[in-house]
């Protein structure tokens, strides 16, 4: 089913192509959405840590991890007491673990700064680190039920998959005014679970939508890439309780030693890893 003859000259649905499209994707939800974890709670830590793992993380990978992230740090103040060696070792196997470190700095924000209480306010999380527009909207949709307008991956996917079929090159302008305007205010929390349960089933039954979207740009492979060198040096420091020296490293992993250097370079900068002497750790 498509909806490309609901959209009329403004660039806008009709009423009844608004109505239409919230039946359609709501009959989808109704018998084929999914069930997680972090979708039986509104507790605004945990909607947080979610949001993060499922960034550029499929579900089947996060739902595990999620437990046992928030089983190991239960609240904000948890994680914020937390070293870096402890949420890098818990991290490990989501891949990106830049996004670790954000969470331990949001964890340290909303402790120090907001008494232990996220903001509902997309704007002061946006100043937050590891959260954009599409996070910061979700966030709040999904802990605080506000009506956030926001694009991601699945969303971008249904819209340009139903109303763009036979075009090429759609900007996300021209999507968010029908995705301000299709969101059910009255309960933007699940319409965005739906929308994102119907995004993902059309990437899997069709080829991905998001191809046609002048955003899209496809993922460099993992295997022999700076973040796989990355990945490498964290596992072994994290193996470690004590400081390693750099011959070691590079007697460990079978890449090029510049190349070696440079991540373990950006790492310390980072501030994933401390340099002693010539020795490296993660505190």
């Amino acid at each position: 089913m498509k909806f490309d003859n609901y959209i009329q000259q403004n660039g806008l649905l009709s009423p009844e192509g608004v109505e239409a499209f919230r039946q359609h994707i709501y009959a989808y939800y109704a018998e084929y959405g999914r069930v997680f974890s972090w979708r039986q709670t509104t507790n605004p830590y945990h909607i947080v840590v979610s949001e993060i793992m499922l960034q550029q993380t499929q579900t089947d990978r996060v739902k595990d991890k999620f437990i046992q992230f928030i089983t190991h740090f239960p609240t904000f103040e948890a994680l914020a007491q937390a070293s870096t060696r402890d949420v890098i070792t818990l991290w490990q196997g989501l891949g990106y673990s830049r996004r670790a470190l954000a969470l331990l700095k949001i964890a340290q924000a909303v402790t120090k700064d907001y008494n232990s209480t996220l903001p509902a306010n997309p704007e002061i999380l946006l100043d937050m680190p590891g959260i954009g527009p599409a996070t910061a909207g979700s966030i709040c949709a999904f802990a605080f039920n506000m009506p956030t307008v926001f694009i991601e991956t699945n969303i971008r996917s249904v819209f340009i998959h139903l109303f763009f079929s036979q075009r090429a090159e759609i900007n996300d302008k021209e999507l968010f005014p029908l995705v301000e305007q299709a969101l059910d205010k009255l309960n933007p929390r699940v319409w965005y679970y739906a929308l994102t349960d119907y995004g993902v089933m059309i990437k899997k039954q069709f080829k991905n939508p998001n191809i046609k979207s002048s955003h899209y740009a496809k993922q460099s492979k993992f295997e022999g890439s700076e973040r796989q060198i990355r990945g490498m040096i964290l596992r072994i420091l994290t193996s470690h309780q004590v400081p390693i020296d750099f011959e070691f490293l590079c007697a460990s992993i079978d890449r090029p030693i510049e190349r070696i250097e440079k991540n373990l370079g950006d790492l310390c900068c980072e501030g994933f890893v401390s340099k002693i002497g010539n020795y490296y750790c993660i505190l």
